[in-house]
This record gives C-alpha cells, sequence and structure tokens, in this order.
C-alpha cells in the first residue's frame, strides 16, 4: 500500500493547511454571497461573446485565464474583456501541462508570457491558471517566481464533455457557496485557426455557452448568489489556499 494511502484523512488535511502557504488559491473566504466565476481557454471569437453577453445579462463580472495563443489571434476580444470590466489571468503560452516543464522553463515561460500580456491590457497580472490543473512543487515555484499567483477551483460545469446541458447546470450547483471558485471555459484547447494549443486529442463538444452560463448563473440568483470575479471577491474577504499538486 503507498504511503499516502496509510495516512489518516484527517492528518492529509492538517498536513495540506499547514502547507497553504506555498499553495495555490481555491477559494475565498468572504460574508459576501459572491461565488467566483472563472473562463479557461480563451479568447475565442464565437464562444468569448456569449459568455461577455450572458454575464453583461446578470450584472456579474468574471476572470478569464488566456491562452497567449489565441490572444494573438484575437487582441480585439481581449480589449472587450478588458473594456466590460472584468479581470485577466494567464493560462499559459499554450495549454501544455505545466509539469512537462522543469522549474526554469515554468519561470522563463511565465514571466515571458505575463509581460506580454500586460503590455497588451495595459494592466498588472496577479493570477495563473495551470492548465488542467497540474502542477508540481518546482512548477509552482516557478509560476510564484515570475510573480503569479496559481488559482485552481472547486465547482465546475462539466462543459468540456460531450452531456445534456441539464446536467452541465446541475454540475456547476455542486459545492457551489460563497466563495467558490467556478470552472467554466469560453473556449476549448485543442486546435483553433491552425494553432495547436495540446487539448490531449479531446473532441471539442457542442456547447451553447450563451445559454449554459445563463443558466447557471438564474440558479445561482435563485439561492442568493452573485457571480464575481476573484478580484472583486477578495475586495471583501481572503483567499483559502491550499498545497495540490498533481501531474
Amino acid at each position: 500500500m503507498p504511503l499516502r494511502d496509510r495516512v489518516p484523512a484527517g492528518l492529509k488535511r492538517t498536513l495540506r493547511r499547514a502547507a497553504a502557504p506555498l499553495g495555490s488559491v481555491e477559494a475565498v473566504r468572504t460574508s459576501e454571497p459572491d461565488v467566483v466565476l472563472t473562463f479557461d481557454d480563451g479568447p475565442d471569437p464565437v464562444g468569448t461573446p456569449a459568455v461577455l453577453d450572458a454575464l453583461a445579462a446578470h450584472g456579474a463580472t468574471a476572470t478569464f485565464f488566456v491562452l497567449l495563443t489565441r490572444v494573438r489571434q484575437h487582441p480585439d476580444l481581449l480589449r472587450r474583456v478588458v473594456r466590460e470590466g472584468h479581470e485577466v489571468g494567464l493560462h499559459g503560452v499554450d495549454h501544455q501541462p505545466l509539469p512537462r516543464f522543469s522549474h526554469a522553463q515554468a519561470y522563463a515561460r511565465t514571466l515571458a508570457a505575463r509581460t506580454e500580456l500586460e503590455a497588451l491590457t495595459g494592466e498588472r497580472l496577479r493570477w495563473f491558471r495551470p492548465p488542467y490543473g497540474a502542477q508540481t512543487p518546482p512548477t509552482w515555484l516557478g509560476v510564484r517566481r515570475a510573480g503569479l499567483m496559481p488559482v485552481l477551483w472547486g465547482p465546475t460545469t462539466w462543459d468540456w464533455r460531450d452531456l445534456p446541458q441539464a446536467d452541465r447546470v446541475a454540475k456547476a450547483q455542486q459545492g457551489a457557496r460563497a466563495g467558490a471558485v467556478v470552472l467554466a471555459h469560453d473556449a476549448f484547447a485543442g486546435v483553433a485557426d491552425g494553432a495547436v494549443d495540446d487539448g490531449r486529442g479531446m473532441i471539442e463538444p457542442d456547447v451553447d455557452r450563451f445559454d449554459l452560463v445563463d443558466r447557471v448563473l438564474t440558479a445561482y440568483a435563485a439561492r442568493g448568489l452573485r457571480g464575481r470575479s476573484l478580484g472583486s471577491a477578495l475586495a471583501h474577504g481572503s483567499p483559502v489556499r491550499a498545497a495540490r499538486f498533481r501531474r
């Protein structure tokens, strides 16, 4: 039996909390009814406008974790994200998992991408979403050296799966509470306009992203919750961090 399987669950939680200063943001501790909305893999000429329109209809804000491969193709969409009051975070140069790289490589790639993205947005970047949520302690340190904080998630919308829309909406309700960080997408990492983003050969599902975001936010509102960007939620809250690493 592996050693990690012999460690009691309570001790595992204690160890994770003790390592939290070395961890990633996974939620916000807040008394406000804020659910943190995050969208990955964009910008995309179809998905991003649909998501932005749905957010505007609900008066919600979100954090968009963008890929530089996509930003370089659609800088106008990046400008729209910023113009409409949303927050931009870095998802990577492309969608390759960070554990493919050494500490030095992760640092260099992240720093160069951060510099390029800040020049385009005119704003200081704070957040990094590791592709697939995959990171190791050395790559985590590389991202931190580059001046960004990794952000993971709790609830998800399952919008990368080929499922009925109702199942995605129901999944987004699981674990949704004040301070939760919700994972969703405004694009699909794969092949976009000839640029390979390393989507691991997954087939893009058919998702009406306006309808999905609209229905999810409607369900949240019925529970007294509102969608906010990570930065907005932290304006009256504090980060919950955990040391979560996987390849």
